[in-house]
């Protein structure tokens, strides 16, 4: 019973995710999510209190995803350039990965802009981002492996330079191989954060 039940809320998940990508949050409904699920509308609010709820679940799901390969990453890292030149490259990964899902994040900084909930669901990654590059980057520092830096402002220009990449890739898909340009974007960030002995 359990696992019928988780298994019709990943199929109204990804049914959802294919309707907001098609058609755009505002013009899918509940009734469209239901008819591509297959489910009714009662299975729908067993699962989801409300179309918001479903889209911020979706926003949680990709975001777990990327969680757990971070705190791999780091965990694993011999050292704090080792860590994020290893970030950089699963970076590559998460747009492999999310290739069909990215327009999605067109779809959640769109509904950011009018809705309040939403807007402090899509801000608080990038809070927590801002916050865990950061305190990598003072790790770094006293470690010795990265220059005297300000570690805040570091952290800002990594997130900005990903979400950069993430906006160019929904936009321009085809116009590189986005997956290697943020890699390479990240290591040309961190040649410039590491210790240079004189």
């Amino acid at each position: 019973m359990q696992q019928r039940s988780e298994e019709t809320r990943e199929r109204i998940l990804s049914s959802a995710l294919a309707c907001f990508a098609e058609a755009g949050y505002d013009a899918t409904g509940v009734a469209a999510i239901c008819q591509r699920a297959g489910v009714s509308k009662g299975a729908f609010y067993h699962h989801f209190a409300s179309k918001q709820a479903l889209f911020l679940a979706l926003l949680d799901e990709w975001l777990d995803a990327i969680d757990g390969q971070m705190a791999t990453t780091r965990t694993t890292a011999a050292s704090v350039p080792e860590g994020l030149t290893s970030m950089a490259s699963m970076f590559g990964q998460v747009f492999r990965d999310a290739s069909g899902k990215l327009p999605m994040m067109l779809q959640f900084w769109t509904q950011a802009a009018k809705d309040p909930l939403i807007w402090e669901a899509t801000m608080a990654p990038f809070r927590r981002y801002h916050d865990l590059f950061a305190g990598i980057i003072a790790a770094g520092v006293a470690e010795g492996s990265l220059a005297t830096t300000d570690p805040p402002a570091a952290a800002r220009a990594i997130v900005a330079l990903s979400v950069g990449m993430l906006l160019q890739g929904v936009l321009d898909p085809d116009a590189t191989d986005w997956a290697q340009a943020a890699d390479d974007g990240v290591r040309l960030l961190l040649a410039g954060l590491l210790r240079r002995d004189t």
